[in-house]
C-alpha cells in the first residue's frame, strides 16, 4: 500500500458503486512482473498446474487485499479495473486467505472461466464496459 497509487476520483466512484467498503485503502501498483507467492510450495505447484505461473505465462493483474498489482504496459481501463475491484470486494467480504483457498479450489474444479469468483468479476467487466 505504501508504494501504490490511490484511486483517483473516477476510480473511487467506481469502487463505491461496486460496493467496496473502504475504497480509500485501494492502491494500484504498476510492476514489471505481477507477484505470485512462489515461496508457498502448495500454491506454486497448484499455480503451475492451473497455468497461472510458469514459463511463457504473463499475469496482467492480481489483487492482494487492497493492493492491485498491474503489469507495466497493461491498460487498466474501466471494465478491467471494475473486474479487479470486484476481487477487492470479495476479499473484503471473506478475507484474502479464504479467497485464495476458495479460488484455487474452484479453478481446479471449474476452470478459470467458470470459477464463481471469476464469474462474479467478469459480470463487472460487462456492467462497466463503457470507458470513462
Amino acid at each position: 500500500m505504501e508504494s501504490g497509487t490511490p484511486l483517483n476520483a473516477q476510480e473511487l466512484f467506481l469502487a463505491n458503486d461496486i460496493g467496496i467498503q473502504n475504497p480509500e485503502k485501494v492502491r494500484i501498483a504498476y510492476v514489471d512482473e505481477v507477484p505470485f507467492p512462489y515461496e508457498n510450495f502448495a500454491l506454486k505447484i497448484l499455480g503451475e498446474a492451473l497455468g497461472f505461473i510458469g514459463e511463457g505465462i504473463i499475469n496482467n493483474a492480481q489483487v492482494f487485499g487492497y493492493s492491485i498489482y498491474v503489469r507495466n504496459g497493461y491498460e487498466l481501463n474501466r471494465p478491467k479495473l471494475a473486474h479487479e475491484l470486484v476481487h477487492v470486494l470479495q476479499i473484503e467480504r471473506i478475507s484474502l486467505d479464504h479467497v485464495i483457498t476458495q479460488h484455487f479450489s474452484d479453478l481446479a474444479e471449474y476452470g478459470y472461466d467458470k470459477a464463481p469468483l471469476e464469474v462474479e468479476a467478469f459480470k463487472a467487466n460487462n456492467e462497466y464496459a463503457s470507458d470513462w
